[in-house]
């Protein structure tokens, strides 16, 4: 059976203006949620949701309330939308700080959404120090040694985090491992858009939703994969602990969207589309009143070293990696930075 268990400093501070020396006052059962990174339109939706004058009851005692810019200048879309996505939260009434330090002091929880996943261990390093709880958006990390070290951190500090993409809560994806009526999971494909970014590995950037998916319906115990690539399309193949076999399916031409077929034993099941934003809001308030995380680290972890294999099989021409090899590498590679 199945086993489921910056941009540089100058430009920042170009865009702060009445930067807070003081913490921002708030009603008592109100949970002040800072930004860390206004280059992703994930922070005037997120925003947008939290604060609603309607919000759903279950987002409304969370508001955001402060967010620090930040920005990458090597990455397009992080350079050329950070001063637009900063300037529609200040239009919001959201204070514009100009660090990292200055945001937790302000704040009790944190969405760390900057685009760049290169930054995010160094900027969650003052959150877990400040014992605040924070969602980390995808990709946790650019790298796995990185995702490795962001949850040793979070175990030392006792601070939980979670990160996931938004698909994980689409719904029939978020349902599909537990669901009972059409019988056990006896394999999975899905398939997302996959545009690469050179400053990330191929599949970190935006096949993460994919993978996402994939982990979400198969489990976090993936035990091989193998990559084919070509110009349009990747096709990543993995091997689960129980002999089942997930594909993820990489998109480049063509109609770029989101899906998964499931096979079980009694039907198979077609999923389509994006289910919005609001599930993993929703996800988020519910890990920042209780302190329990939606995704279990370790699940994370897997996703990451499933993208980690692929690249590896791609380096060696399409051949089998196991998860155990890059686990290994990586957990090396964190050894010693210590």
């Amino acid at each position: 059976m199945r086993r489921f268990a910056a941009l540089g400093g100058c430009f920042a501070l170009l865009l702060v203006v009445g930067v807070a020396s003081s913490p921002l006052t708030a009603a008592d059962d109100t949970i002040r949620a800072g930004i860390i990174g206004c280059d992703t339109s994930h922070v005037i939706a997120f925003t947008d949701l939290f604060n609603a004058p309607d919000a759903d009851e279950s987002l409304a005692n969370v508001k955001v309330v402060a967010a620090f810019p930040g920005g990458s200048h090597d990455i397009a879309s992080s350079r050329d939308r950070v001063g637009k996505f900063t300037e529609k939260l200040r239009d919001k009434g959201i204070q514009i700080v100009d660090s990292v330090d200055t945001l937790v002091d302000l704040v009790d929880v944190v969405l760390l959404e900057s685009v760049d996943g290169r930054k995010h261990l160094e900027q969650v390093r003052p959150v877990f120090a400040s014992g605040k709880r924070v969602f980390i958006d995808k990709p946790i990390a650019a790298s796995l040694a990185d995702t490795i070290e962001i949850a040793d951190l979070s175990k030392e500090s006792g601070v939980p985090f979670f990160s996931c993409s938004a698909i994980r809560f689409t719904p029939g994806i978020s349902s599909a491992r537990t669901d009972p009526k059409l019988g056990q999971i006896t394999g999975c494909a899905t398939y997302s858009p996959c545009p690469v970014e050179p400053t990330h590995p191929d599949l970190y950037w935006y096949g993460v939703h994919g993978v996402e998916a994939l982990f979400t319906i198969m489990g976090p115990d993936c035990e091989r994969v193998t990559r084919t690539q070509t110009e349009d399309t990747e096709l990543v193949v993995g091997v689960w602990g129980d002999g089942l076999v997930g594909t993820f399916r990489g998109i480049r031409k063509g109609r770029r969207d989101y899906g998964a077929l499931l096979f079980r034993e009694k039907s198979n099941v077609f999923i389509e589309g994006f289910g919005g934003y609001e599930p993993l809001v929703k996800q988020i308030a519910q890990f920042f009143k209780t302190g329990v995380p939606p995704v279990s680290a370790e699940e994370t972890i897997a996703i990451i070293a499933f993208m980690d294999a692929a690249d590896e099989s791609k380096r060696q021409g399409g051949m089998p990696v196991t998860i155990e090899s890059v686990m290994a590498r990586a957990k090396a590679e964190v050894a010693d930075r210590k």
